[in-house]
């Protein structure tokens, strides 16, 4: 009897499917309210530095402590759903995060809200990175588009919960808008974890996981440098995107164009990213995760760019537009690149180590921004400092581009 060629059809019902897309719709909701916590302490800025009575940088603080929590727990929660799956690590993630949101408002001094925001990003950090890991294994055709749409929860958190509260925080204050997230939490995040129990068939990966060998093997970088330039890329380019997000409402205080301003333009930007991060999975589809990276890099520094001539409020609306529409596909397509050259099995680890870069830039990078503020007076030199970092970045992704070359599945692509 002859022998049959081997077929990778077992695979097609399992990825890309109506049950692929379901998940995609309840991954985006829950990522567009867990997400949240980190742009909500943005938003409260200006009203921690009165109530406490300290300095910008030491206000933004909490934002670093927030952050801290993110990167460590998209590391250590990457590392639990890869070992359990993401249905219980979610619901995990949905109490730490209420707890946080709970015990904020009470904290007595700058360094206990400092704690309480690092449970806050800890939770909150299973929705960006690990909901991306998990959503990339369900498609193969469409991933970037997945990635692309997962992550940009993480930018319609920002934009919907800092407007949509800011009645809120006017008129009752930041520790009503606390409150309100801890429920609004509770009521998506549990639920929606029993609707991501269902697990991807092992068999379903095989696919993924010989395109990926293939493009390491037909490229010159090891995983283990590969992993390196993406710490040092992923580092760079959010040293230089965290200046216009994390300081933008302080920025429109400082011209006296008020907090609800800048809550705006914050919006505004953050609207821009969803549209650039939902295009870049199209490109990431079409080019592939090295070139998207670099698109979005070079449109970023000119964004950053604009910034330095624009104190009128109608240039800085338009300008905080033109920063969202070019920032926002660079991050997720880091994890497409992830799943183009490393094994799939190690998928929730590796894109949550990039992750960890990426956020350790916003955290560091806000920092330093309000640091330069205090010296200096001014948000000018943080700006410049922002497109040194960038041009850092856009360095090492040709210097990644160099040295691989992408080589698509047929199948995948006929």
């Amino acid at each position: 009897m002859p022998s049959q060629a081997p077929s990778q059809a077992p695979s097609q019902p399992h990825t890309d499917s109506r049950r692929s897309w379901a998940r995609l719709a309840i991954t985006l909701a829950v990522a567009s309210v867990g997400n949240a916590g980190i742009w909500v302490i943005i938003m409260i800025l200006p009203a921690v530095q009165e109530t406490y009575e300290i300095s910008r940088s030491a206000a933004a603080i909490p934002y670093a402590a927030t952050m801290a929590g993110f990167a460590l727990g998209n590391l250590a929660l990457g590392r639990a759903v890869d070992a359990f799956r993401v249905a219980p690590v979610l619901f995990f993630a949905a109490l730490v995060v209420a707890c946080g949101y709970f015990l904020a408002p009470r904290a007595g001094s700058v360094a206990l809200l400092s704690v309480c925001q690092m449970l806050i990003g800890f939770g909150s950090s299973v929705c960006f990175g690990p909901l991306i890991a998990d959503i990339s294994h369900w498609f193969l055709r469409r991933r970037g588009v997945a990635v692309a749409i997962t992550a940009c929860g993480n930018y319609l958190a920002g934009a919907i919960w800092p407007f949509a509260l800011r009645g809120v925080l006017d008129n009752q204050g930041w520790p009503m808008v606390y409150a309100a997230m801890a429920v609004i939490t509770l009521l998506v995040l549990v639920p929606s974890a029993m609707g991501l129990r269902q697990r991807l068939p092992d068999t379903a990966k095989t696919q993924a996981d010989s395109l990926a060998r293939a493009n390491r093997e037909s490229g010159g970088l090891s995983p283990r440098v590969m992993q390196a330039l993406l710490l040092v890329a992923g580092l760079a380019c959010c040293m230089a995107m965290s200046m216009p997000q994390v300081h933008i409402v302080a920025l429109c205080v400082d011209l006296g164009f008020g907090e609800v301003v800048g809550a705006e333009m914050l919006s505004l930007m953050l609207i821009g990213g969803v549209v650039s991060r939902f295009a870049s999975g199209f490109l990431a589809d079409r080019f592939g995760g090295v070139k998207t990276v670099m698109i979005g890099s070079v449109l970023q520094a000119l964004a950053l760019a604009l910034y330095l001539p624009s104190t009128g409020m109608t240039g800085l609306y338009a300008v905080s537009l033109a920063f969202g529409l070019s920032q926002g596909g660079i991050v997720p397509s880091y994890a497409v690149i992830v799943r183009e050259y490393l094994p799939a099995a190690e998928a929730g680890t590796r894109v949550g180590i990039v992750i960890v870069a990426t956020i350790v830039g916003m955290a560091f990078g806000g920092w330093v921004a309000g640091w330069i503020y205090d010296q200096t007076g001014s948000y000018y030199l943080a700006f410049i400092n922002g497109i040194g970092w960038n041009l850092l970045n856009l360095a090492v992704m040709l210097a990644i581009l160099a040295g691989v070359r992408r080589r698509p599945d047929p199948s995948l692509t006929a």
